[in-house]
């Protein structure tokens, strides 16, 4: 369960969860097996500061989406502000054998024509930059090297580490992240087994393109992991709720 000892407050689910973004709402799926979980979730806690917690509950597993703004904290002395930057958390907890599970975070379909979008991921980090004459938006999160390094970090199932070699071969692979049409990413995950759960980040950042260009504040800004968002979450201070925190 994310951030459990957090208070938060039951409300009623109203439509997707999703992220504004200067190009369109940016909105997440999640895949198991070969049925997609419905838009609405079963259930929305509100946190402190406005943050939501989504919550869908199957017989063969949870999942839950934390969406969440985020201070990078980038140095103002070497680093460009940002226009804006929100994240999200997603969590599968399995219950059961699930085969394959897909979980994805995209832009509309359509940009505006001004718009160019492209791959901008780096070691570690899977991303995407669209770009107009005014506005670079970056969206971030693990690729697959991550993904393995976070199984050592208790983000991930612990049997994932010894998948780093695929990494690196993706021939014989089933598993990844894939850009698709650069508006967007979808994370592909190995099987997970009852018992185990599995984070991943998303993070949105976006700048003035012209500020963007001279320091890449955007990329750097989607950097972080599952564990870094859920801290800065935990660490605000405790506003009252008006009800008890999610069994």
């Amino acid at each position: 369960m994310l951030l459990p000892a957090v208070p938060r407050t039951r409300l009623r689910p109203v439509g997707q969860p999703a992220v504004d973004t200067p190009f369109g709402p940016l909105t997440f799926g999640t895949t198991i097996g070969d049925a997609g979980l419905p838009l609405l979730p079963d259930e929305l806690f509100e946190l402190p500061g406005g943050r939501t917690v989504a919550r869908w509950v199957r017989p063969a597993a949870h999942v839950e989406l934390l969406l969440t703004p985020y201070d990078p904290d980038l140095d103002p002395g070497h680093w460009e502000p940002l226009t804006g930057c929100r994240a999200a958390v997603w969590r599968i907890d399995a219950l059961a054998p699930l085969g394959r599970v897909k979980f994805s975070a995209g832009l509309p379909a359509r940009l505006p024509e001004d718009a160019d979008a492209g791959w901008d991921g780096g070691q570690a980090l899977a991303a995407i930059t669209v770009e107009d004459g005014t506005t670079r938006l970056t969206v971030g999160g693990d690729d697959e090297e991550a993904i393995c390094c976070a199984a050592f970090e208790g983000e991930a199932p612990r049997q994932w580490t010894a998948l780093r070699g695929e990494v690196y071969d993706r021939s014989f692979s089933t598993w990844g992240v894939d850009f698709g049409d650069h508006h967007g990413m979808s994370w592909t995950l190995p099987p997970p087994e009852p018992g185990d759960h599995c984070e991943l980040p998303v993070v949105a950042a976006w700048a003035p393109a012209e500020a963007a260009e001279r320091c890449a504040n955007t990329w750097y800004a989607v950097m972080p992991s599952s564990k870094t968002l859920l801290a800065q979450v935990a660490a605000l201070p405790a506003q009252r709720a008006d009800a008890p925190a999610a069994d």
